[in-house]
């Protein structure tokens, strides 16, 4: 960075040194690209964006600091999935580092951070300031072969690392971290309409979910057309005081399928895994796999709603229904759990082949309610803790069926809980 001008000091403006140095990386593509160096100290800049074959790392003790001027954040179009940006009408603002329509990209370092500063954003939000919705810490569009691994990422202004219809993307050794309350919306990793995917060994504490998959909101989703699908998850620490560890939706209009989650720590979290989804969304979540989750401190442990009703205009389809099937959770362990399963399924969105094997959670309320149903299909195989809804057919250890449920429709659902 130091060879084209830029300064570490935390107050010079390196924005125009970023770009020279990414301009000059864009002209050695058919040499194998460049490595662009960050060192030791804090490096202040507007948003820039990547290019082709570079590597961006961060020595230790490298922080890559965002503006925080909100004029000095480009203006982008909404996404298409989505139809406005998340907060408002018309343009959204931009990523403090963006890229579309790359390959071969890397983010890493010897644990360098990226900072996004996001105290004013999140101030001017809830005062009702801004005009536009904020845009995400890294950004990356319509990509592949991408690797983000070995760096911190804080204060995003929104959500925090958000690929965006790419293939082939690697989240490895990351920590993200925000507030646990008083920043919006940061949630920690969006893959939103990706493909084959991993996201493994990191640590997030976030003002919203850590991890978020999306596909599209409602009729710009379901017209955008691209799942989120083949995406592991493992060997995750996560905290979410205000939202999820671990989500899907409640934007899946594009479709959710193939999402294994494995070796997963929730812990201090208002809920740990959850699946949200509404009317008008139409779309899929199938396929899903949960294996060898540890709750410790969560209000709700497993959740599946179906009554999300946020919507970016009137004009959804009403008809739309979302299908969900083929859920599947193995291993789910812990202690001081409120209520460790709040399965919320309607008439007109059952929720279908959902399998529960080897559970045990340690509760904190010792009343009736603490496993949840309602139009809900599916099995317990062997002896799990606390005792299963009704909705569930009972199988043994050996899969053979003990008992077939009578009750499939039934609701027995405690908000107050």
């Amino acid at each position: 960075m130091t060879e084209f001008g830029a300064v570490g000091d935390g107050v010079t403006d390196n924005t125009a040194a970023f770009e020279r140095a990414i301009s000059a990386i864009s002209k050695l593509g058919k040499r194998g690209g460049a490595r662009l160096n960050v060192p030791p100290g804090k490096w202040l800049t507007a948003p820039f964006n990547l290019t082709s074959h570079m590597t961006l790392f961060l020595a230790e003790d490298a922080e890559i600091l965002g503006i925080q001027d909100e004029n000095r954040w480009p203006l982008m179009p909404p996404l298409p999935s989505y139809g406005y940006g998340r907060e408002h009408r018309g343009p959204r603002y931009g990523s403090l580092i963006h890229g579309q329509n790359l390959t071969d990209v890397v983010i890493t370092g010897n644990n360098g951070s990226i900072n996004g500063q996001g105290q004013s954003w999140w101030k001017k939000y809830r005062q009702k300031l801004l005009n536009h919705s904020r845009g995400p810490l890294v950004q990356i569009m319509w990509s592949k072969e991408i690797v983000i691994a070995n760096i911190t990422l804080s204060d995003s202004p929104f959500w925090t690392l958000h690929p965006y219809d790419c293939k082939n993307v690697t989240v490895r050794n990351v920590t993200i971290l925000a507030p646990v309350f008083e920043a919006p919306n940061t949630d920690g990793i969006n893959p939103d309409s990706c493909e084959d995917m991993v996201i493994e060994d990191c640590y997030i504490t976030i003002g919203d979910d850590a991890i978020a998959i999306k596909c599209g909101w409602d009729q710009y989703g379901i017209t955008y057309g691209r799942p989120s699908r083949n995406i592991l998850i493992r060997n995750l620490i996560v905290r979410s005081m205000v939202s999820a560890g671990i989500s899907i939706g409640s934007e899946m209009s594009g479709g959710v399928s193939n999402v294994t989650v494995e070796n997963l720590l929730v812990w201090s979290s208002r809920r740990a895994v959850r699946i949200k989804t509404a009317a008008g969304r139409g779309g899929y979540v199938r396929d899903i796999t949960y294996r060898n989750l540890t709750f410790n401190d969560a209000r709700v442990g497993i959740v599946v709603k179906t009554d999300y009703n946020e919507h970016p205009d009137l004009d959804f389809d009403k008809n739309a229904l979302p299908i969900l099937e083929n859920l599947s959770f193995t291993g789910v362990h812990g202690e001081g759990v409120r209520v460790p399963v709040r399965i919320h399924g309607s008439w007109d969105i059952p929720v279908r082949n959902v399998t529960f094997r080897d559970m045990n959670v340690g509760i904190t309320y010792k009343k009736k309610h603490v496993f949840q149903c309602a139009f809900v299909r599916g099995r317990v195989i062997g002896t799990i803790s606390p005792a299963p809804c009704e909705n569930l057919d009972i199988y043994d250890e050996d899969e053979r069926l003990v008992k077939f449920s009578t009750a499939q429709n039934a609701t027995d659902i405690d908000y107050g809980v």
